[in-house]
């Protein structure tokens, strides 16, 4: 059996893109998974699809809906951190960025990660344990023009993983992040939009960047995410990983 069979699993974000493939990914390793996304429609199909996962909508920049989302679960033994939104009118320079999408983009890319680690880790507590794995970027270590709030939220959710890995290790509770590169989800066809491009012609322009010769896949990512919760890293905490297809050992990568 699965080391994952009968662990209760948080997915933020979890009804489309990664957090959908994190969810089918827990799913099929036995996990009780309760997706928590505002797309009700998404959501709903979702869980009517996997037996193992559950759909409770939330808005994971709301403390009250962060509560009520860890309230709603059946304990916590794993909370992933995926929820983010890069919307289209956030792609200009910072003084051309409203203060409105500013906190809107960091109360959903990084309040959220703390609303759920509040309400989660004294779960965790009561449990011996537990994991969490924030869904950071590339971009929060080498950013690119007019990403301003995005890549100040991902660089800021790398320090929240690293401060909550040093309070809770006492606590048998493990804190993680992942930085993916280019991976094939609505955010990105979003982003090509903005960028007035296809998917078609992003999977090309990405298939240049990447030393690999393509993007990524949400699976992909929501593969490295298991091994992350697994007690095959057990000895890692506050640290983060790289799925980018070789972007940061490239170095310079955006124009």
């Amino acid at each position: 059996m699965s080391e994952f069979a009968g662990k209760s699993v948080i997915v933020t974000g979890g009804a489309m893109g990664i957090g959908r493939a994190i969810c089918e990914s827990f799913a099929r390793e036995g996990a009780r998974v309760l997706c928590v996304d505002m797309d009700e429609a998404a959501g709903r199909k979702l869980e009517n699809s996997v037996d193992e996962i559950r759909f409770h909508r939330a808005d994971a920049a709301s403390a009250a809906d962060c509560r009520e989302a860890v309230n709603a679960a059946d304990g916590v033994d794993i909370l992933c951190n995926n929820v983010g939104i890069q919307p289209i009118e956030s792609y200009v320079r910072a003084h051309e960025l409203s203060e409105e999408m500013w906190d809107r983009i960091q109360d959903v890319n990084l309040k959220s990660a703390f609303l759920m680690a509040k309400y989660a880790i004294p779960e965790m507590q009561q449990r011996g344990g537990g994991v969490i794995v924030n869904t950071a970027s590339v971009q929060g270590l080498q950013s690119m023009k007019r990403v301003a709030a995005y890549a100040a939220s991902k660089g800021g959710m790398l320090s929240l993983t690293r401060q909550l890995a040093l309070d809770y290790a006492e606590d048998n509770i493990r804190v993680l992040a992942i930085n993916p590169g280019t991976i094939e989800t609505p955010l990105v066809r979003d982003a090509a939009s903005a960028g007035g491009l296809s998917m078609e012609e992003a999977r090309v322009k990405g298939a240049e960047v990447h030393p690999v010769g393509r993007i990524g896949q949400p699976e992909e990512i929501a593969e490295v995410i298991l091994f992350l919760a697994s007690d095959r890293a057990k000895f890692m905490t506050g640290e983060y990983v790289n799925a980018d297809g070789g972007l940061m050992a490239r170095g310079a990568w955006a124009s």
